[in-house]
């Protein structure tokens, strides 16, 4: 990669593009609204001045959960994701998070486990999606 990407925090609502056209482009746009969107954490990856890349982080207590990572796939491979991720662990940090966990695609595992987020449990959908629980101890 060139460059780091620059990360902001950001309104829930610009999150819903890319999450849309990433994770669920086959739904209406309302499905990948979270009704806790208000109360949690949004992240934004910018590079070159445009919006490429989003996370939800979402603390209760000592835990806290990322949801809706999503990544334009012309931006993913180069490190851009990974800042993202690095990003939202310091931050789940900051605001007093003992343990971080999310609901993976099983596609994208490998991935997480470069974090050290580890798979917990078995293999579920989400629609005919497969997913797989994955946390960590901060």
């Amino acid at each position: 990669m060139a460059a780091e990407p620059t990360i902001w925090a950001i309104a829930p609502s610009h999150t819903y593009l890319l999450r849309h056209e990433v994770l669920w482009p086959d739904k209406p746009l309302d499905y990948v609204k979270l009704d806790e969107d208000t109360a949690g954490y949004h992240y934004g990856a910018f590079f070159d001045d445009q919006l490429v890349g989003v996370v939800s982080l979402f603390v209760d207590g000592d835990e806290a959960r990322f949801r809706k990572f999503a990544m334009l796939p012309a931006y993913q491979r180069q490190g851009i994701g990974s800042a993202l991720l690095h990003y939202v662990v310091a931050e789940a940090r900051r605001l007093g998070a003992r343990r971080l966990w999310c609901d993976a695609r099983q596609d994208s595992a490998a991935f997480y486990t470069r974090f050290y987020l580890q798979p917990e449990g078995t293999v579920f959908y989400k629609g005919d999606m497969p997913y797989v629980r994955m946390g960590m101890e901060l």
